[in-house]
């Protein structure tokens, strides 16, 4: 099966790739002037998000209820954009403790193209289509495609794809009315406007496709009971650190000492959850799992029953 996803002819109407003539004499600015013009052009990235965020809530609920269903979160990009997908989606499992098939990143080019440029990765429509397809998709999935100018095949190709198995559909862009969003079920379309460095995407479009990737994987998480409050209850305690950060957490939530909370945890294997849940309740460890499956992993319901 042929997915055709044709480029757009180059031209300069796409705001990502027009030129802004306060930056024109650039090269000619003292550093500091460089780096206040780069700064102030950042200031307006959150503004720009916010603008999304009823979009970005609309696509959250649908990425929640597909995760509830077991489906997962794929992220696609190239370049830039397919590296902070990539980014994105690495760091849920220690954050969250998630499986880490849940949260995919995929990059044009594959890994090789996390740290070197393959530069005709990115116009493969075929090659989008068929790194999504490898992953047999299901209607309970929802596959993200990014892109800044909202027109690269390989993410094309990679949506037109999913739509045709089924899975839901997201697009993040950095230009109104693209090619991309026209074809997913959920736009959310982030226009910053020309880069002070005409066309280089990683900056002001990188800025804003990484807050609304924070967003998306963030805010799934806590609608999937990976928080309880603005703690993060779901952390892996794989070192030092994170293991300091389990005890102040089941501290923090049950108000034990240091010795009731270090006997808790390692009863519980480490998990603040199982943990606290425990305490609170004056039950065993292997109760209180049960007791948060019954409420599907959710800590404050848990602790609420």
């Amino acid at each position: 099966m042929e997915f055709k996803a044709e480029r757009a002819a180059t031209t300069m109407n796409g705001t990502t790739e027009a030129s802004d003539e306060r930056y024109r004499d650039l090269d000619l600015l003292p550093l500091d002037s460089v780096l206040s013009a780069m700064n102030e052009a950042e200031m307006s990235v959150p503004l720009a998000v916010r603008g999304e965020i009823p979009r970005i809530a609309a696509a959250i609920r649908a990425i929640s209820a597909g995760l509830k269903g077991g489906g997962r979160l794929i992220y696609i990009g190239a370049g830039t954009s397919g590296r902070l997908g990539v980014l994105d989606a690495s760091e849920c499992p220690p954050t969250f403790s998630s499986d880490p098939t849940q949260v995919v990143g995929l990059i044009a080019g594959g890994d090789l193209a996390l740290r070197n440029a393959i530069e005709g990765a990115e116009d493969d429509a075929d090659a989008g289509a068929a790194t999504v397809l490898g992953l047999q998709l299901t209607q309970a999935d929802t596959v993200v495609g990014i892109a800044a100018s909202g027109r690269t095949p390989y993410v094309l190709g990679a949506i037109a794809a999913a739509t045709q198995a089924g899975a839901t559909t997201v697009g993040i862009s950095n230009n109104s009315g693209s090619e991309l969003s026209s074809l997913v079920d959920y736009p959310i379309e982030v226009e910053v406007g020309p880069e002070v460095l005409t066309g280089s995407t990683r900056l002001k479009a990188g800025s804003a496709q990484k807050q609304v990737l924070n967003m998306i994987s963030t805010a799934t998480m806590v609608q999937l009971g990976k928080t309880y409050g603005n703690l993060m209850v779901d952390v892996s305690a794989s070192n030092d650190k994170l293991r300091q950060r389990a005890l102040n957490l089941v501290k923090t939530i049950t108000g034990r000492s240091d010795d009731v909370a270090e006997a808790a945890l390692a009863e519980a294997d480490g998990s603040v959850k199982v943990a606290a849940v425990a305490i609170v309740n004056d039950c065993s460890t292997d109760d209180a799992r049960v007791l948060l499956d019954r409420h599907d992993g959710n800590l404050r319901a848990a602790l609420e029953a």
